[in-house]
């Protein structure tokens, strides 16, 4: 039986970045070791906001060094927008930490949509599919990519990237990006990893904070019922870590832990 995932409950959003920053680190430097460089995925939301807090504070030492030069960052959705759009999860990023990376910390090379393909979300993913089997799929061929680290958030309903509760898309076994036209989030046009190329990483690593989510959290740890952050739970286990506050899992029937 897989182990199950690591369950992190923090009492304020400080003491989570500051957890969060060395579990990317530790990332960062095995995916160095491993390639020479850090594959990353990131999702929207709050997520961008979290990550500059952790990310962006000066190193306490040398082995606590963010490397952004070995960072090759990818979406793990992206909405069928353009790069400047509200709706954007590059924008988003970009706004969030991008543009306030200091330039001796190095800087990320950021694979974003073909936004030439808007109005054609399968070719958009049939794109950015491409860009994975280039990188990850150079000279050999892989079943699956295997990022480093996926960095995900978790909605109210439990979706995560842009795989949604009883989604056709959760049943995708072959595409590594998928499209989707029918998203009930706005927008609806976007493109997605698949659940098998989420639950294929090195680790996979959610942030999920307020209360707000404690429902939502509730029914993923105690009862699954199918939701897509379960369905991760269930695939990665031990590979999986959930990065929250007390908040979000108050009331949550499961074996939690201040520190990693």
């Amino acid at each position: 039986m897989a182990k199950q995932p690591n369950l992190l409950a923090f009492p304020n959003t400080d003491v989570l970045a500051t957890t969060l920053r060395a579990y990317i680190v530790q990332s960062q430097n095995q995916g160095i070791a491993r390639h020479d460089a850090f594959k990353v995925a990131v999702s929207g939301g709050s997520l961008p906001k979290t990550l500059a807090q952790a990310l962006l504070t000066p190193p306490s030492s040398p082995d606590d060094a963010i490397k952004f030069s070995k960072w090759e960052i990818f979406f793990a959705d992206e909405r069928a927008v353009p790069l400047d759009h509200a709706d954007s999860n590059y924008s988003l990023l970009k706004s969030e930490l991008l543009d306030k990376i200091p330039a001796d910390m190095g800087t990320p090379t950021v694979h974003t949509i073909d936004v030439a393909h808007l109005d054609d979300v399968q070719e958009m993913a049939d794109q950015y599919e491409k860009l994975l089997v280039s990188s990850f799929a150079a000279r050999d061929s892989v079943k699956l990519p295997i990022f480093d680290l996926l960095l995900l958030g978790c909605g109210p309903d439990g979706h995560t990237c842009s795989l949604f509760p009883g989604h056709e898309l959760l049943r995708e076994s072959d595409a590594w990006v998928a499209p989707i036209e029918d998203s009930p989030k706005p927008p609806a046009k976007r493109i997605t990893l698949t659940l098998p190329v989420v639950t294929h990483g090195v680790r996979i690593a959610f942030v999920a904070t307020g209360a707000g989510k404690k429902g939502v959290m509730k029914e993923i740890f105690e009862t699954g019922n199918g939701l897509p952050c379960a369905l991760v739970n269930e695939a990665a286990g031990e590979r999986c870590t959930w990065f929250t506050d007390t908040a979000a899992v108050e009331g949550v029937s499961f074996p939690r832990r201040g520190s990693l």
